[in-house]
């Protein structure tokens, strides 16, 4: 109770900075408009009575939570799904699937937000993707005795070790989850260290395994690639951040050396980050084409990858992939969207976030991992002047995606089970 009471006020007292960052305006940062208020609770009621309530915070989680609720609706047509976001990008995301869900904005967690939310959306269920939990939508659904799955949950030592230091909030969020299933064994262990009963826990994989691209998406990237110049080499690097740009362009000045009609399609992370990178890129004298100005095509040295969604087209659209927040303090993102294209992949050494993926991935020889720009620099031109190369350790990386897909099958069975679906 006493952690309750303290988290409470702080949340409360700190109110002003949490509202701030949410809702200050950035260049390039797309607002919430009219629905900011689906944030303290205040949504319409849906469409269809008692939905399951499916929560991925942002654009990640909802893209490893796509094909689940395409599954779900496949086996039970009739069952309502609510999606709720925090943020706008995961909105965006989320609006793909039309008809088959309904979206709202998430509740923050104050308790008065969390208890309105649930009085006006009335769920059966909440299913939160990758143990995104909060304390009082937990408690506001445990006094409603709504059944709470946590799907694809993963639990990193450093993690652990941090609810271990403060165990008692661990048995704050842990008391009102109904189950809890894990990406792999070392997941579940750790969970069941902290005294999570084992009975609430399962290894169902990693749903974003599941990762089955359409030949649409092949097509695009072969028609990219027939603007960007088949014969050219060319190289992606993906979900980029500040502080390594400056890097990766220094690969690429080292790499031109060498390879100079080589082509870099760079992604930055975030949206709002797209103009500054563009402005990066020409400072330090790089010709620049857009994808948002495509009569600026080639001869342009970096290619910038500045809309939303389109990813996996750019990916399928290279010759090998680098995957950012990596060569920085970040801790990686997930290298199997390259990987399920059957692209070479490589990440900087901070990787924590995906670390079983990653040594997979590499155990397989399907990624390799770069310490800096320099080395980032030579493993390119390898793979870029030997495409026999290139194409064998793609392979390799699909290899490792095609082994461990299955994982979307045993989570619906988990939910089945749990929702007595």
């Amino acid at each position: 109770m006493i952690y309750r009471f303290i988290y409470n006020l702080l949340i409360h007292l700190f109110s002003p900075l949490l509202l701030g960052l949410l809702y200050w305006p950035k260049k390039g940062k797309p607002g919430f408009g009219a629905r900011w208020p689906e944030h303290l609770g205040l949504v319409a009621a849906p469409q269809r009575a008692n939905p399951v309530w499916l929560h991925a915070v942002s654009v990640g989680e909802m893209v490893a939570a796509t094909p689940l609720i395409k599954a779900l609706k496949a086996e039970h047509p009739e069952l309502p799904i609510l999606v709720t976001t925090t943020t706008r990008t995961g909105a965006d995301q989320a609006e793909k699937l039309g008809d088959l869900i309904e979206h709202r904005y998430a509740p923050l967690d104050f308790p008065w937000a969390a208890s309105l939310f649930l009085r006006r959306i009335r769920p059966r269920a909440l299913l939160i993707m990758e143990t995104e939990l909060w304390p009082n939508w937990l408690a506001a659904c445990g006094r409603k005795q709504l059944p709470v799955m946590v799907l694809n949950a993963r639990l990193s030592a450093r993690s652990a070790k941090r609810y271990h230091r403060f165990h008692g909030i661990f048995g704050l969020l842990s008391a009102n989850i109904s189950h809890i299933a894990c990406q792999h064994q070392d997941d579940a262990d750790r969970f069941a260290d902290l005294g999570l009963n084992p009975k609430k826990l399962s290894v169902t994989g990693s749903i974003k395994f599941d990762i089955d691209y359409d030949d649409d998406v092949r097509r695009q990237g072969q028609t990219l690639r027939e603007q960007l110049g088949e014969q050219r080499p060319v190289w992606i690097a993906a979900s980029t951040h500040e502080g390594e740009d400056e890097q990766l362009l220094d690969a690429h000045r080292q790499l031109l050396s060498v390879l100079p009609r080589a082509l870099l399609i760079l992604v930055p992370r975030h949206p709002q980050r797209f103009d500054m990178v563009a402005e990066l890129v020409t400072r330090q004298g790089f010709t620049l084409s857009r994808r948002t100005n495509n009569n600026r095509l080639p001869p342009a040295q970096v290619y910038l990858g500045d809309t939303m969604g389109e990813l996996p087209v750019m990916l399928a659209a290279a010759d090998a992939a680098f995957v950012g927040g990596s060569l920085i303090e970040r801790g990686g993102h997930n290298l199997l969207e390259p990987a399920a294209l059957g692209k070479p992949v490589l990440t900087g050494p901070s990787f924590f976030n995906f670390s079983d993926i990653t040594r997979q991935l590499v155990d397989a020889d399907g990624a390799q991992v770069v310490a800096d720009s320099d080395e980032l620099s030579r493993q390119l031109h390898r793979l870029l002047s030997s495409p026999e190369y290139s194409t064998q350790m793609g392979a390799r990386a699909l290899n490792v995606v095609t082994a461990n897909q299955g994982a979307l099958v045993h989570t619906l069975t988990a939910i089945g089970t749990q929702l007595d679906l």
